[in-house]
């Protein structure tokens, strides 16, 4: 187990991650990402950063759909790239 802080900036860092790889990996700019997915460009901007301190279940979903994935393939993602050892109970 591991403190909030800790537990929410390794989810953001992951997440940032997996979305620029996918974001770039397509060929999409962060305007047309986030316009095909109804995020603000700033705050799409924010998260391909890591700089977010949490997001919604809602934006999770509007992400996976500005990268053409289900959110199920963006979770699944995720939870790879934390791991076994991480838990989301952790996170605020």
């Amino acid at each position: 187990m591991q403190d909030k802080q800790s537990a929410n900036n390794e989810y953001m860092k992951a997440l940032a991650d997996i979305v620029k790889y996918h974001r770039k990996n397509s060929a999409k700019t962060i305007y047309l990402a986030s316009a095909e997915s109804a995020i603000a460009k700033s705050n799409w901007r924010e998260i391909e950063l890591g700089q977010r301190k949490n997001i919604n279940l809602s934006t999770f979903c509007k992400i996976a759909e500005g990268l053409d994935i289900t959110p199920w393939e963006l979770l699944k993602e995720l939870c790879e790239k934390l791991g076994k050892d991480f838990s989301f109970t952790d996170l605020d």
